[in-house]
């Protein structure tokens, strides 16, 4: 990429999409286009050929999507795998249609099988059942890495795929009824400290293996990535460290400040066992994490105190 390319970053106002533009104008790429839902609807086709026939898209980041957590990907799962199918697909479609050079495509790590070896290789994609509760979502990730690689052998396009673990940090989701852990936890565990309640219900037995990456580390690795990687086969991205939920609880607890006790409802799912992805792929090829999870979770804290709470 050049400084002056002109590049899309679509979710530019999300989660992933705001530490990507972060990022961006970190190293000096100074022609940054984004645009509000209000503004680009991703799943109207028409629309979208509409934009990309009028901006001269140089490069795309294909962060939007629809997401949340077990509870909604659960309950809504039509929803999930409709809007998700249709951002991809118009996003890709369009970008090819209108030259784009290069986009890199942000999936998830819950592509993978639900009981899956660990730590999870790239090859272990398809070898096995995914977790049910968001089985929706996990499928249309799936279509849209699988999209990308059918564009590029069918017309050799540059399209790149990478498969984060959790995500977290500065414009997270805290919504209760469709966040995921991490910012689930910081509101809940907040709300208990601030009403002085000598106890805080969490979610699950607290017994599953999560590895966390903060979000600013993860937009890091996809502009690296749309620099330096040219290849069809997709990368994970995350530290190569996970820890139980349980442990993770007690590491927000002490974030936040918090002196009650925590409970946990085992009546609650847990979701998949583990997951723990291999990231060899991405370090050889010279990025590796930076960011520890004590130091990422107080960063998240003090985001949701000074925008959310």
């Amino acid at each position: 990429m050049e400084k002056n390319s002109r590049i899309y970053v679509a979710g530019h106002k999300g989660l992933v999409g705001s530490a990507l533009v972060r990022n961006l104008k970190e190293k000096g790429y100074k022609n940054i286009i984004g645009k509000t839902l209000q503004e680009l609807d991703l799943t109207n086709q028409a629309a979208v050929e509409r934009f990309f026939e009028e901006s001269d898209i140089d490069y795309v980041f294909l962060a939007a999507a629809k997401v949340g957590g077990i509870v909604a990907n659960n309950t809504y799962p039509a929803d999930y795998i409709m809007e998700n199918e249709l951002i991809q697909c118009n996003v890709i479609r369009s970008a090819f249609k209108n030259n784009v050079k290069k986009l890199i495509f942000l999936g998830s790590s819950c592509i993978y099988p639900k009981l899956c070896p660990q730590p999870i290789k790239e090859e272990y994609l398809l070898t096995g059942p995914l977790e049910t509760t968001n089985e929706a979502y996990a499928l249309a990730k799936i279509s849209g890495l699988k999209m990308c690689q059918y564009y590029n052998r069918q017309y050799g396009t540059n399209y790149i795929s990478v498969m984060p673990t959790n995500l977290y940090g500065p414009y997270d989701n805290f919504d209760l009824n469709n966040s995921h852990v991490i910012p689930a936890m910081i509101a809940k565990i907040d709300a208990a400290k601030s009403s002085n309640q000598p106890s805080v219900t969490l979610w699950g037995t607290g017994k599953p293996r999560r590895e966390f990456l903060y979000v600013d580390d993860m937009a890091d690795a996809c502009v690296f990535l749309m620099e330096h990687y040219d290849g069809s086969e997709f990368l994970n991205v995350g530290t190569g460290e996970d820890l139980s939920i349980r442990e993770l609880a007690e590491m927000v607890k002490t974030v936040v400040g918090y002196d009650g006790e925590l409970l946990f409802d085992a009546g609650k799912p847990d979701g998949t066992p583990r997951k723990l992805l291999d990231v060899a792929k991405l370090e050889k090829l010279g990025w590796k994490a930076k960011t520890g999870l004590e130091a990422g979770l107080r960063e998240a804290y003090r985001y949701y105190l000074d925008h959310v709470k």
